[in-house]
């Protein structure tokens, strides 16, 4: 098993990332009292940045990996909107499949940091509303893109963007190649077919209706893989690693983070975009996971959401395997 061969090969892997694009946000600063008016923190701000969030930082993790992103989702026509196509721009990412849309504000997520920590977390958003011309705009650019990607990476998180025919076009649309899913609850037994499905701990129990423990994961997972017929289902477990389930077995991997944890922001993405690119260069389902698992690891040491790069996770994987 050589799980950096199959890191190097990420190189120049095209991955359509079709879903919820969002802008992060981040105020950075220092507690050093009690605010008098109550009994919370007072953060003096210091400075602020911003990052692509949502389907933007899966891309962005990709890139980081050395694949090729091409996105495609919708923003507003809003300042939000203007900073995240710059960012994107920035980058090098490809958001040609990017939508602007009127009357829709951009997702922001506000985050604040002090001390190396998250104290508070504000979401602004409403969900996705496009009319025919938009959504027929959407789905002319993701069909062109047939024959010219290596892997279609789905990351759902609930906003609109995507139902159960949006979802069904993609699949038959891109069947010849590999299709990951990143689902939430609203369309979780909608991506039937596809190559890895990865839901975590939180959403497999809403959308199977039981508790998960040590003891009723197995059979909890094979019923659910089972619902989806997809091949592969990845299960994330938080500190408690990874259960996965496919066609030539199946396998419980422990957590891999290497350093203590900072923060679980992001950790989710990391595993999507590492799946996906391993499995696109020829690793199998088991491989695919373990290194997923690896990238977990670097991303929750880390504050805030920031891309795992290709360097980091090789020499992660070197240091352990």
């Amino acid at each position: 098993m050589d799980l950096i061969k199959h890191i190097k090969n990420f190189a120049d892997k095209r991955i359509l990332i079709i879903g919820d694009i969002m802008l992060d946000e981040y105020l950075w600063g220092k507690v050093n009292r009690i605010s008098p008016e109550a009994p919370v923190p007072l953060v003096e701000i210091e400075r602020e940045s911003t990052s692509p969030g949502g389907a933007a930082n899966v891309a962005n993790n990709i890139l980081s990996l050395g694949g090729i992103p091409i996105l495609a989702g919708v923003v507003g026509r809003d300042r939000a909107g203007d900073i995240l196509r710059n960012l994107l721009r920035g980058l090098g990412i490809d958001e040609s499949g990017v939508i602007s849309l009127n009357d829709y504000p951009t997702i922001r997520k506000t985050r604040v940091i002090a001390e190396d920590q998250q104290l508070v977390r504000f979401d602004r958003e409403n969900k996705v509303k496009m009319d025919g011309a938009e959504r027929d705009t959407l789905r002319e650019f993701i069909i062109f893109k047939k024959g010219d990607v290596d892997a279609v990476l789905i990351e759902d998180y609930d906003k609109g963007l995507l139902d159960k025919q949006f979802i069904e076009e993609i699949i038959n649309c891109f069947k010849d190649c590999v299709i990951t899913a990143d689902p939430k609850f609203d369309n979780f037994f909608h991506y039937k077919g596809v190559t890895a499905f990865k839901p975590n701990k939180k959403e497999m129990e809403g959308s199977m209706g039981i508790k998960l423990s040590y003891d009723n994961l197995v059979e909890t997972a094979r019923i659910t893989r089972e619902k989806l017929e997809c091949k592969n289902l990845v299960v994330t477990l938080g500190r408690d690693g990874m259960f996965v389930i496919g066609d030539t077995g199946e396998w419980r991997i422990p957590h891999k983070a290497m350093t203590e944890v900072h923060d679980v922001a992001g950790a989710g993405d990391a595993v999507i975009s590492a799946l996906t690119l391993s499995l696109t260069a020829g690793a199998s389902i088991y491989e695919s996971a373990l290194i997923a698992s690896y990238a977990a690891g670097i991303e929750v040491g880390k504050v805030g959401v920031v891309p795992i790069r290709k360097d980091e996770l090789v020499a992660a994987v070197g240091s352990q395997e």
